[in-house]
Order: structure tokens, then sequence, then C-alpha cells
């Protein structure tokens, strides 16, 4: 295992249409993709795409729709640590231009505990915080192993000023500025009262903005025509993969190339229908950085 990825699974169903139907009205579909999603997931399956030795500690029911992630799973070569739950997680997903609408149902009812994991030859853990406390223990295990710790702050949770000691890069949602009624900037100072190593906040379709080593700075997201914007389900989680893998493959980059390489990711994304299926290739996001 090269990366640990902790998060809450679901199964996506995503479909186009213009219009959506109430009482007794029937609608045909643009297009429909049926996939993997969830935050730490979604960015473990991209890591594992681009051929990192990936493993996901998730939740996972003995159901049908579990036996399809864990399908999925194998096929992108993923390792998963699992704890049990009585039924799989579904989102319901009806994308509008960069903006989606969302229905989740999610199983928190833990029946089981995660079993130990070795973190021999982990060189990165990202983490979304669905999983609390193994968050915790795991931020910590990693912090005392020199193992970098990444964080997809999508909102301010429980335990978040706990957990954040022990990160070195977080990577907060507008949503989680808003949680700390902060603005980007004072989230970013917030976040370095913690000492985290590379603190940012992602914007959307503005970008993103982040401080390492006392300079602050703005990235503008990479610019897609309207007209090319499919979905962009995922295309935040696939930035969170994307960054850290080129924190493992990029040595030499600085977090301003590893940033502008994930952003590079989530713009090709949002061009295609899907979480897990909308994860560019390798080949497709060094074209475009290399196009910059």
């Amino acid at each position: 295992m090269k990366a640990l990825f902790i998060g809450h699974p679901y199964i996506d169903v995503t479909f186009l249409t213009d219009k959506m139907p109430t009482r007794d009205e029937k609608k045909l579909g643009d297009g429909y993709e049926v996939g993997i999603g969830g935050n730490s997931v979604v960015a473990g399956f991209a890591m594992a795409k681009w051929k990192i030795d990936t493993t996901i500690m998730m939740p996972l029911a003995k159901d049908w729709l579990g036996r399809m992630m864990e399908d999925m799973a194998e096929s992108y070569n993923i390792k998963l640590i699992t704890r049990d739950v009585k039924r799989s997680s579904l989102s319901l997903i009806l994308p509008n231009d960069d903006k989606r609408a969302i229905v989740r149902c999610r199983d928190n009812d833990y029946q089981s505990n995660f079993p130990e994991v070795d973190l021999n030859g982990c060189e990165l853990i990202h983490f979304d915080g669905h999983q609390p406390n193994n968050t915790l223990k795991y931020a910590k295990k990693a912090k005392e192993l020199g193992i970098l710790t990444s964080l997809d702050g999508g909102t301010v949770r429980d335990n978040t000023e706990q957990v954040l000691p022990y990160i070195d890069v977080a990577m907060v949602s507008e949503d989680f500025c808003k949680k700390l009624n902060k603005s980007p900037d004072e989230t970013i100072d917030y976040l370095k009262t913690f000492a985290v190593k590379v603190a940012g906040v992602t914007l959307g379709n503005k970008g993103c903005v982040f401080e390492h080593d006392g300079k602050r700075i703005s990235l503008p997201a990479i610019p897609v025509a309207k007209e090319k914007i499919i979905d962009s389900t995922g295309a935040g989680d696939i930035f969170h993969g994307a960054y850290c893998y080129s924190y493992l493959t990029h040595k030499s980059w600085s977090w301003k190339e590893h940033f502008t390489y994930a952003s590079c990711a989530s713009a090709l994304a949002i061009q295609k229908m899907g979480a897990a299926a909308s994860i560019p290739n390798k080949e497709e996001i060094e074209k475009l950085y290399n196009s910059l």
C-alpha cells in the first residue's frame, strides 16, 4: 500500500434531464451513469486509475450494491478495508451546468469496527472526515510515522479541531468557511493556527487559494466553455486525488504545481458524466497541464 483513503462510499446514479417530473408525470431522460461516489472514495479510485497502489477504508454492506462496489474496486486493483453496515448508501444526482442537485440515503449504523491496518510502505493518507474515530486514529499514527496526511474538509465536523493538528495538507470547501462564518482568507488563517503545512480553500469555478511556507497564492480554475460542462459531480474529489497523486509522483514540484495539475484533472472531469466515469487518464491531464 502506497496510499490509504478513508471515507464513506456511495453508489451514484446520475441522470440528465431538462425537467424533473412531479406527481404522475413521466419524463424521458437524456442519459445516465451508475458508479461509485463519496469524497475520499472517488479520490482513491482516481489514484488507483493512475496506477498508484491504493487501499480504501470504508463501510460496506453485504447487498447487491455492496457487491457492485467490490467488483469496481477489484477492477481498479484497489484493496478494501471494510466495516459492516446493513444497507449500501445511495446518491441520486441531477447535474445542472456546473451545479448539481443530490439526494442521498446513507447508513451510518455500523455493525462492526475496522480491522487494524498496517501502514508499512504507506506514503500518504487522505481523509474526508466521514469516519471520525478512524480519521483521528490514523492521522495520529501517520504523524508519528512521517506519512503525509491530507484532508478534504467538506464541512466542519465534531472532531475537526482534534484532527487538524495532525494534518499536513488541508484543502477545505466554501461550506467549511461558511460553517466558521469566515472568509476564505480568514479560514486559511484559522487552519494555520493548527500548524497545517499547506492550508487552502477550494472555490469551485473560481479556482482555489492556499498558503504554503508563508506565501499565499490564488490559482484560477482552468477555463472550460459552458457548453462543454456536463456534470461537476466528483470533480472536487478528483481534484484531491490528483494533488495527492502529483505529490507522490512529482517530488520536485511545488504545491502550486500540484494544485495546477489537480485543477487540470477537475477541468477534464466536468466534461463527462458521473464521478468514477469522469476520472481522466494521466495522458489527458498531462497534455492539458503542458499546454498552460
